[in-house]
């Protein structure tokens, strides 16, 4: 008896729900390309009942019988709330009759008096005089699709793959999406194994490529394919000229049927093996322009769309103490590869290396998001200070033109501090005493004679005084000449980062031998790249904007390097950058990087002074 009430009050609390916030919504499901005279569903589905379904006229078709109606129906109780969610499907079977491109109008929803509508449906129906297409609808592991592909190359085989890119012609800097998409007329069973070409002289980013669980049907030169998107990649060319990128090779695994068809059931019962198949692709090019024009000096490299924004965390500071400076840049392009902004501040400020951070999106309209630099400034000497408008220019795809950002200019005052006791104050890296307080402006005499003591012979009488005084005084010169050649040194500071490059060079071989120590392989890799790249820009004198492999490899020619020496170089950067985005290296195989690396540091730094 107490079962069966609480049955009842359950009945009781799903009467009065009701679905919370539901919208009212039509899906429809068919075929965009069918061939004339092939039998399909057109089926819509609505996420209410209790109304009237019309469907359009099917113009252009021929119905076979519908509609065919299907319900469902889930409850769900969350935190005492009872929500219901029901759906009706109706299912109508067509058949094409004519070749052409049909528009059928929405199918209309009316409950309570408010109609509803579905969206147009468009449908391709190809000629029979095509040969019978047999385009699989089942399940095939890889990526998503998408949408402006570029005319296909290899049409007409029952199963081919293509490599397209949404351009062929492009500015150094500028994006290019490519995408690779299967083809097929048979059915496929999964895909076995896929080689990417390396996309070298391009800095290559992997999409989020949905994953692929059906084949959508397309019309390929009045055939009928299942098709469906791999993988897409985001890419950024770093070399100017015409550049050939590989083919790219699948091997999937087609669904053959084996034995003989059962003359009373059919392919129902009958057994299929799978055999392993090879495609590849065409071989293609990508034409690479230079930027236009003269560049600015404060060019920083972007090419898309840029915004600069400066600002200081206070507007008041001790002296001594530190003030950030942040410079955010942001919108679309090669962000990634954003020079940091230069700064042009009183010598009275000392200024850090910018902690760098960004938060960058990729996607098929390029990189977006922002780049974020971080200045700590120390004021050594008090006062009011201004930090003059930082320029910082780009190049606009849009307009072909370079654009320079500016922001405004800021201001800041440094409080001398109230503690005295040092009396030291640092100005401009030299240290200087203010004056201090000694004691009274006039002493009295003292008048007890106190305690006389006959001296001994002066310390300027004797022969060992003048020997001092020239030693102290060559040694006085000597520091002195020291000093100002140490000071013209470090004024230049091409000079600087070239004797130091070898140093922060191992600082970064270091960090990834700690990666490797812990068994971070991908870090690893990234760390050796740093450190190549890091010690060829300061060693070799150029930009890292500007530091590609080509121009690094003809300076270090310039240079008298060693053939060994630069394949050495190759083989690092190509095992690294592919490491990165395929990782498959061993930790053999990353020792072995890391002793190239280091040997071919060592042999740079003898060999270029």
């Amino acid at each position: 008896m107490k079962q069966n009430y609480k049955v009842f009050l359950f009945l009781l609390l799903l009467l009065p729900a009701k679905a919370i916030g539901q919208d009212i919504k039509i899906t429809s499901d068919y075929p965009e390309v069918v061939r004339a005279g092939e039998q399909f569903t057109i089926s819509w589905t609505i996420n209410s009942g209790g109304g009237e379904f019309a469907a359009p006229a099917f113009t252009g078709f021929y119905k076979l019988m519908g509609p065919q109606t299907s319900y469902s129906s889930s409850t769900q109780m969350i935190n005492g709330k009872v929500t219901r969610s029901t759906t009706y499907t109706y299912t109508y079977y067509v058949q094409a009759v004519g070749a052409g491109k049909f528009v059928l109008p929405p199918a209309v929803f009316t409950l309570k008096n408010k109609t509803y509508s579905s969206d147009s449906l468009r449908i391709e129906v190809i000629g029979s005089s095509s040969p019978q297409s047999n385009v699989p609808a089942g399940s095939v592991a890889g990526g998503g699709d998408q949408t402006g592909i570029e005319n296909v190359e290899g049409a007409g085989d029952d199963i081919f793959v293509n490599l397209s890119f949404d351009r062929r012609e492009v500015y150094l800097g500028e994006h290019i999406v490519a995408a690779v998409k299967l083809f097929t007329k048979v059915d496929l069973s999964g895909i076995n194994e896929i080689k990417y070409p390396s996309f070298e002289g391009f800095l290559k980013t992997d999409l989020n490529t949905p994953p692929l669980t059906s084949l959508k049907r397309e019309n390929v030169n009045g055939t009928i394919y299942g098709t469906g998107v791999v993988q897409q990649f985001l890419l950024y060319p770093q070399v100017t000229g015409d550049i050939n990128i590989d083919p790219v090779q699948i091997s999937v695994l087609i669904q053959q049927k084996s034995g003989q068809t059962d003359p009373f059931f059919g392919d129902f019962f009958g057994t299929y093996t799978t055999v392993p198949k090879a495609v590849i692709s065409r071989s293609a090019r990508i034409k690479v322009k230079p930027l236009p024009g003269n560049k600015p000096g404060d060019f920083s490299g972007i090419v898309g769309k840029a915004n600069l924004q400066a600002v200081i965390n206070r507007d008041s500071v001790m002296v001594n103490d530190a003030i950030t400076l942040k410079i955010t840049v942001s919108g679309s392009g090669n962000l990634k590869l954003a020079n940091a902004p230069a700064l042009k501040l009183s010598p009275d400020i000392e200024v850090y290396d910018p902690k760098v951070s960004d938060d960058l999106r990729n996607g098929v309209n390029g990189t977006t998001g922002q780049k974020v630099f971080e200045y700590l400034l120390i004021p050594r000497h008090n006062g009011d200070f201004k930090i003059p408008p930082i320029t910082y220019s780009y190049f606009d795809i849009s307009s072909n033109q370079y654009k320079t950002l500016t922001s405004g200019e800021l201001r800041f005052h440094a409080v001398k501090g109230t503690d005295q006791g040092t009396g030291i104050t640092v100005y401009g890296g030299v240290s200087k005493e203010d004056v201090k307080y000694l004691g009274k402006d006039i002493r009295f005499i003292e008048s007890k004679p106190g305690l006389l003591r006959k001296s001994g012979n002066l310390l300027f009488s004797k022969s060992s005084f003048f020997s001092i005084y020239a030693l102290a005084l060559f040694i006085f010169f000597l520091v002195l000449f020291i000093r100002r050649e140490q000071i013209k040194r470090n004024a230049n500071i091409t000079l600087v980062k070239n004797r130091k490059a070898g140093k922060v060079a191992g600082k970064r071989l270091k960090s990834a031998a700690q990666c490797l120590k812990t068994g971070q392989i991908d870090k690893f890799h990234e760390e050796i790249l740093r450190a190549i790249w890091g010690y060829l820009s300061d060693k070799l004198n150029i930009p890292v904007s500007d530091l590609t492999r080509n121009n690094a490899i003809n300076t270090l020619k310039e240079y008298g390097t060693d053939e060994g020496q630069i394949s050495v170089l190759i083989s690092i950067l190509d095992a690294c950058e592919y490491a990165r985005y395929a990782p498959s290296a061993s930790g053999t195989e990353a020792e072995k990087i890391f002793g190239d690396a280091s040997q071919f540091i060592k042999s740079i730094e003898n060999s270029i002074s």
